[in-house]
């Protein structure tokens, strides 16, 4: 049994072209202060996962998020604005560190006396903001919440075959069978522990304008005013280390009015959902941008039409693709030309071991070469492809998918083969993803897609012969095995080897043809740093961490 871990999400483009300028003498991430300038090339950039340590407290700071957030209750309605608030209000078993790795955090510590078990030992002298201490009766509660299937985590409790309390501070679950990514979860919404007294009395409005928060924090819930803002404020009986900041007023803004509000000075920082974003607000004045890693790439996914059915014309395509000029045309240089489907954020264990993986990925070059493409027509002739019949390019409207598609479209013409593009608004685009019948239109997306968990087998399992998400139908016996043997392999080193092994498979078929990764892009004002500039921005109390940069 595997678990689920892929959250997808829509990532913008932009054309505008962005300076990227890493600063000397810093020892925080990647960041730009520049003016303007031309667009680098993003593949010399090093992604760091986080900021330079602040120095000085602050009384306040004002947050930008893409949208208002639906709910603040994460199982009934997880999104990445309830998150970006969340994160520094409600805390989790495990935590995800800023160079994404995961380790116990309620829970103090953590033992696997065999392959099926785990036991967690819960932290002592944790408070809710209501007062009342943490027990084991809440964690057992929301874990049992998060299991249940009609919450956004049931997904990742399918493999669980028990959980109870045994002890006074202590969580035993079982496996059915032994499970490498459960404890991934756990530092995930699956792992955040809820006051259970506090969910219960507020009922159905539990999440909602108006309701305090069930949760252990750094911050607890000040407001929220429908349409307005979210405040969160420092809970000064927090158990762990003092937050610098006080009191985070966040506010929603989107396109040119975040990039006002950042500018003007009315908002001090955003992590931007999209590089269109991080791309407007490049060389702004009293503006830095910090560059971290995340999971998201660009990726073209084959659908089961039928136009890339052959392995052979998915690699042609692949070798053909000018990823260094999508890069550029496209993004402004803010992503990188990619060999696989996740991006190095996904690295949480075994670094070295995927950086070299990477490296060494075939049919994905950044630009194609001479002897690529000559490679490339050799496989399209001996797939016998049709080029007569367009293969089918879905796609939206906007700047980057637009610039993918007609990428595409040129490599399929370098290669023999006619390519044809399905501009859809983008609402009807989203269905391509959840609606089969509307898929049947295209054979194949111009798609974005991010996951959860900082582990690439979090990915790996989207190609298993019953994936909903195997579009295009790949079935490999021996592929499906070593998955399972990989997400069930506990050791990280064993289960790195397998997991290099199972991305081989998936990028020589070209299961999904990757394009580009997609960096985390923190942008805060000149005079405050602190926060992590990495994707763990989603699952880390960053405002804790946030504060002046002089004393």
């Amino acid at each position: 049994m595997t678990h689920t871990t892929s959250r997808r999400t829509a990532l913008a483009a932009g054309l505008v072209a962005a300076t990227l300028a890493a600063a000397a003498g810093c020892s925080g991430a990647t960041r730009n202060t520049a003016g303007s300038g031309s667009a680098t090339d993003a593949g010399a950039r090093e992604l760091t996962p986080v900021t330079a340590p602040a120095k000085g407290e602050l009384a306040g700071a004002d947050w930008l998020l893409e949208d208002e957030p639906d709910s603040l209750d994460l199982d009934t309605q997880g999104s990445s604005a309830g998150r970006v608030v969340l994160t520094n209000v409600c805390e989790r078993l495990y935590q995800l560190q800023p160079d994404m790795s995961t380790k116990p955090f309620l829970a103090e510590k953590a033992e696997t006396p065999d392959d099926k078990t785990l036991v967690l030992t819960l932290r002592d002298g944790v408070t809710f903001h209501d007062g009342t201490p943490m027990t084991a009766d809440d964690v057992l509660w929301s874990l049992e919440r998060h299991a249940d299937p009609d919450m956004e985590q049931g997904d990742e409790f399918g493999n669980v075959a028990a959980m109870k309390k045994t002890g006074d501070r202590r969580i035993t679950i079982t496996f059915k069978a032994p499970d490498a990514m459960f404890f991934k979860a756990l530092a995930g919404d699956a792992g955040i522990v809820w006051n259970k007294e506090q969910v219960e009395k507020a009922g159905k409005d539990f999440g909602t304008p108006g309701q305090p928060d069930a949760c252990t924090g750094p911050y607890a819930l000040g407001g929220w005013k429908s349409g307005d803002s979210i405040t969160i404020e420092r809970y000064d009986a927090y158990w762990g280390e003092k937050p610098l900041t006080k009191k985070v007023t966040f506010r929603w803004a989107t396109d040119s009015a975040l990039v006002n509000a950042l500018t003007t000075g009315a908002a001090d920082g955003a992590y931007a959902e999209s590089p269109n974003t991080a791309s407007a607000l490049d060389g702004k004045k009293g503006i830095e941008q910090h560059y971290g890693p995340s999971t998201a790439s660009l990726v073209l996914i084959p659908t089961e039409r039928g136009g890339l059915k052959d392995p052979k014309v998915r690699r042609a395509l692949s070798l053909a693709l000018d990823r260094k000029g999508i890069a550029a045309s496209g993004y402004g240089g803010m992503v990188q030309p990619w060999g696989t489907p996740v991006g190095s954020g996904a690295w949480g264990y075994e670094k070295p071991v995927f950086e070299a993986a990477q490296k060494d990925i075939a049919y994905a070059p950044a630009g194609p070469t001479a002897d690529d493409l000559a490679a490339a027509e050799e496989l399209v002739k001996d797939a016998g492809a049709d080029a007569a019949t367009p293969i089918v390019i879905g796609t939206d409207a906007s700047q980057g998918r637009t610039v993918v598609a007609n990428a595409v479209r040129a490599a399929l013409q370098r290669i023999g083969l006619k390519g044809q593009i399905k501009t859809v608004p983008t609402a009807q685009f989203e269905q391509f993803y959840s609606d089969p019948e509307i898929r049947g239109e295209i054979d194949v997306l111009v798609g974005d897609w991010y996951i959860s968990k900082a582990d690439p087998m979090g990915f790996y399992d989207n190609a298993l012969s019953d994936s909903s998400n195997n579009w295009v139908g790949f079935k490999d016996e021996a592929y499906d095995a070593k998955v399972k043997q990989a997400l069930g392999t506990l050791d990280d080193a064993a289960r790195a080897k397998l997991a290099v092994e199972v991305q081989k498979t998936f990028t020589d078929a070209a299961v999904w043809i990757s394009v580009a990764q997609v960096p985390s892009v923190l942008v805060l004002n000149e005079k405050l740093t602190g926060p992590p500039a990495s994707m763990a921005y989603l699952y880390y109390p960053w405002a804790a961490e946030l504060g002046a940069k002089k004393g």
